[in-house]
């Protein structure tokens, strides 16, 4: 079960000072919260929802979010969605937050406020919690050295190994050299970009979040690490883009197969953002098109590299 649901039905809460209690009209405030996905790790976002049901004609007041001295924290100001439901006042507000701290943290908002008819009446929303996990190999630590090895007796005649290393490193370092020339220069953050991403893509695998069910958070996982890589290796693409700020950046003159990025995009947004279920096989697609993105990205920034080099050696 990626969210707990919790509906409550408000019943018997002591109308504030100076107005008259109306239990008819307090009884039809309805409220549900969730979270998903209920397990992430330190830094990885999650959604919260609010969702609250009045009568018609009913004004919904939402928190601003989590108190910013917490575990929790709120990565964006709050979103706030209407029903097509005209018979009610039915709104949903959307909090994506992020925590910092592994184990289990609770997301405190507060309370929320319903006018009725020029009353007011404040519910609190329930805590929620999610589980934390950190994001370092189970077996970082506590590693155990392997023995070590007996010393290995030298042969009695030394030298023709010793002439015969010399020159094999001598060559080895000549043709480095050769190829390293040819090479085109590249930023130390391009250099480690293409490594950093095909490690976090590893690091995915070895969670097995396909088998533990947890599809959304693989995709989600996948479109992370792209947008890292696209940021190390595109100035503009910063992180803290949207999806659709990050297109119009990218196609005034970058080298990423658009017509790839785009629908990728869009589907990782529906299941982050709107739920959207999704199967282990298109999941697997996804993360597929994802590094295959990656690797596309890196060829033509390489080609581009090199054709500008080449010139100038014409020069």
């Amino acid at each position: 079960m990626n969210a707990a649901v919790l509906l409550l039905l408000l019943q018997g809460v002591q109308a504030p000072q100076g107005a008259a209690p109306d239990p008819s009209r307090a009884s039809q405030v309805q409220m549900g919260v969730s979270v998903q996905p209920e397990t992430v790790t330190v830094g990885e976002h999650f959604v919260v929802r609010v969702r609250v049901r009045a009568p018609r004609g009913a004004e919904i007041g939402f928190p601003v979010g989590p108190d910013s001295g917490l575990m929790v924290e709120a990565v964006d100001p709050r979103r706030e969605q209407g029903s097509a439901d005209t018979t009610v006042a039915e709104r949903t507000a959307i909090y994506r937050l992020v925590a910092w701290t592994v184990g289990a943290q609770h997301v405190t908002l507060g309370g929320l406020v319903v006018s009725v008819a020029g009353a007011d009446r404040r519910y609190a929303i329930p805590d929620m919690a999610v589980i934390v996990k950190s994001v370092r190999p189970g077996d970082s630590t506590g590693r155990v050295p392997r023995p070590a090895r007996d010393v290995i007796v030298a042969p009695p005649v030394l030298w023709p190994w010793i002439v015969g290393g010399l020159l094999l490193l001598a060559l080895l370092l000549w043709m480095l050299r050769r190829r390293l020339r040819r090479r085109p220069t590249l930023s130390h953050t391009g250099r480690g970009a293409l490594a950093d991403a095909l490690r976090d893509f590893a690091r995915i695998d070895e969670l097995a979040l396909l088998e533990a069910g947890e599809r959304g958070r693989y995709v989600a996982l996948h479109i992370d690490v792209l947008r890292e890589y696209l940021a190390a290796r595109i100035p503009e693409a910063a992180r803290s883009l949207t999806s659709t700020e990050l297109l119009a950046v990218l196609r005034a003159d970058a080298p990423v197969p658009l017509p790839r990025l785009v629908p990728v995009l869009a589907a990782a947004d529906l299941i982050k953002y709107a739920d959207r279920p999704v199967t282990d096989a298109r999941a697997r697609e996804l993360a597929s098109e994802t590094r295959g993105i990656v690797e596309s990205t890196e060829d033509a920034v390489l080609h581009r590299a090199e054709s500008a080099v080449k010139p100038e050696r014409a020069a």
